[in-house]
């Protein structure tokens, strides 16, 4: 590589541009940074546009003054909260802006904490039912080696879920989805529970549909089970992407802290929380609902702290990024974002609906996602395998799979509508969406066979 460090050469002129980027081993020369940069950035050059990934409930833009505010924040290390007690301080800060959203009982007794995205959210929350489950059962005399204890869930579970249970030696039981509504079915929840059932989990948006589980009607059975049994059922809300959409839209509905029997949220503050991707956050009603044996003192750099999280150095540029926009935006602007979203995603439907050709599951009205599936009758050749293929041929990554256990004979396409999916682009989205659907009518070879099913896209 002789003419590697001349910085006269062109970038495309050097050694380094007529050799592979992707590495089997490290070369042995280093390269100049600009070069690097040119080279590993056109290597990712054949890849979608994630403002147009509509698989993905993921944030795809931020203002730039937070990109560089998390840019020169990147090297503080979240867990070492004595050394930087000001990031600490805006973690506990974005904590009690959450306990405040979704109404706790006693600000004073909330605990919390950020994480690596809602997953990592979801295993503390599944953790700490577990680990209060064994403690409660111990104390009524329960044998807990008799069999495994089992969380109750919808089918229309995210993966995280299945981990957990796979992770945690946890039996999952899954209550399926209502055809009607396409969520959990409250009326055969009580057939899943036993004494050996550590909590419920309600999702407050159903990845597959964003559809919402009746949570106060969950609530409602939870309580009635709790007034006849010295066994607690104890609810466990999943609102990876609704908790931080419906309390600014929809502030009347109760699903939170309101409620007696939730006693843990987690939510994405990647999704609707409007920070990139890498941060969530789980919150607990009161301590009792987090055994102290999952809370660890480190001594660490010099100082002590509590610990909840299962991941340890990262760092705090997305919880710094968090705090931003709750500063930023305030309750009002978070709402402006959230119905001007909400509005796209209905007049999304309602141009997918003038079609005639589809049946809508989900029009925009829960979370701004649109969820459609073929009409049974719709008299075309065509499948929603073809259509996301076609979309994508525009730029527009768009999932179409079969729905879980119990409904997976039926195939659904939706998007995910989210604050940087703005009305002109929803609107070019439309115009392209109805220009695909002609083209597909004239089409005269088509792909994918109608009785095929399997996964087009991401259903993340």
């Amino acid at each position: 590589m002789s003419n590697q460090n001349n910085e006269t050469t062109p970038i495309f002129g050097t050694e380094a541009s007529s050799e592979a980027v992707v590495m089997t081993s490290l070369h042995k020369n280093p390269v100049a940074p600009e070069v690097a940069y040119r080279l590993i950035k056109d290597q990712l050059i054949d890849e979608g546009n994630a403002r147009q990934n509509l698989a993905t409930f993921c944030q795809t833009y931020m203002d730039p003054e937070v990109t560089q505010l998390m840019a020169e924040t990147m090297e503080k290390n979240a867990i070492d909260k004595s050394e930087y007690p000001q990031t600490a301080e805006l973690e506990t800060s974005c904590v009690n802006v959450l306990a405040d959203l979704w109404h706790a009982p006693d600000m004073k007794r909330i605990m919390g904490t950020s994480t690596v995205g809602s997953s990592e959210a979801c295993m503390l929350g599944g953790m700490a039912m577990k680990f209060r489950w064994r403690n409660q059962a111990i104390k009524r005399g329960l044998d807990i080696n008799a069999q495994k204890p089992n969380l109750v869930i919808s089918s229309g579970y995210q993966v995280c879920w299945e981990k957990f249970c796979v992770y945690w030696d946890i039996e999952m039981r899954e209550v399926p989805m209502d055809n009607g509504q396409l969520s959990m079915n409250i009326d055969k929840v009580l057939d899943y529970v036993d004494d050996y059932t550590i909590g419920i989990v309600g999702i407050l948006g159903i990845t597959y549909t964003g559809k919402f589980d009746d949570i106060k009607a969950l609530d409602a059975l939870a309580e009635s089970y709790n007034k006849t049994h010295e066994h607690e059922l104890v609810i466990h809300i999943d609102g990876a992407s609704g908790a931080m959409f419906v309390p600014f839209v929809d502030p009347e509905l109760e699903w939170d802290f309101r409620l007696k029997n939730v006693v843990s949220i987690n939510t994405s503050g990647h999704k609707y929380g409007l920070v990139y991707p890498g941060v969530g956050w789980v919150l607990w009603r009161d301590k009792e609902y987090l055994p102290e044996e999952l809370v660890f003192d480190v001594s660490y750099l010099g100082g002590h702290m509590p610990t909840m999280a299962i991941n340890f150095s990262r760092s705090a540029s997305q919880i710094i990024g968090q705090y931003y926009n709750f500063y930023r935006y305030g309750f009002d602007g978070y709402k402006e974002l959230h119905t001007r979203t909400k509005e796209a995603a209905v007049s999304i439907a309602n141009a997918v609906e003038a079609t005639g050709l589809f049946d809508i599951y989900n029009d925009g009205e829960n979370l701004p996602i649109v969820c459609y599936t073929l009409k049974e009758n719709a008299d075309v050749e065509w499948t929603l395998y073809d259509l996301a293929d076609r979309l994508q041929m525009k730029g527009w990554q768009v999932p179409a799979y079969p729905l879980p256990k119990d409904l997976d004979n039926q195939v659904i396409q939706r998007f995910v509508c989210r604050a940087d999916l703005g009305q002109n682009m929803a609107n070019a989205l439309i115009r392209d969406f109805e220009q695909c659907v002609e083209d597909l009518n004239s089409a005269r070879i088509l792909y994918h066979e109608k009785t095929e099913a399997h996964v087009q896209g991401f259903t993340h």
